[in-house]
């Protein structure tokens, strides 16, 4: 080995760690490919947009533990409806509410004595049959009939 290539290798190794040393050193984000840099704020996502305005109807369960609803007639504009069922704290029973109809079939949460169930559909012209999607209360005769125009 020369004396100029033993000069040469200490040179290189220092500038090798030097390089090193500086690419790790820093925490920070350095990737300006599109001109910003990572942040370490959480991203956010947009707040859910309300449901569609449209038409809010309330029923209830009988209060005394009968298997019908209070009405049991409903009737609706098109659009958006709204149906907020009640199970009155006297009832005993759990009880929900469903749509079916017009290819509209949906089925909102069974809710225990003193509680409210909401279910929110869009309907077209037509008339929609609302029950108690629980079991056996539909065929025990808790249902109604919604009429849309």
């Amino acid at each position: 080995m020369s004396a100029k290539a033993g000069l040469c290798m200490p040179t290189l190794a220092v500038g090798a760690l030097a390089l090193a040393a500086a690419g790790c050193g820093s925490s920070k984000n350095s990737y300006s490919g599109s001109g910003s840099t990572k942040s370490s704020t959480p991203a956010t996502t947009p707040a859910p947009k309300p449901a569609a305005a449209g038409e809010t109807l309330k029923l209830s369960a009988d209060k005394d533990g009968g298997l019908y609803f209070e009405p049991k007639k409903l009737s609706a504009k098109t659009g958006a409806v709204t149906l907020v069922m009640t199970n009155p704290k006297t009832t005993g029973k759990q009880h929900g509410i469903a749509v079916k109809g017009n290819g509209v079939d949906k089925d909102g949460a069974i809710v225990g004595r003193g509680a409210k169930t909401t279910i929110t559909v869009t309907l077209k012209p037509g008339r929609y049959h609302f029950y108690c999607p629980f079991d056996g209360h539909a065929k025990a005769g808790m249902k109604g009939v919604l009429t849309v125009q």
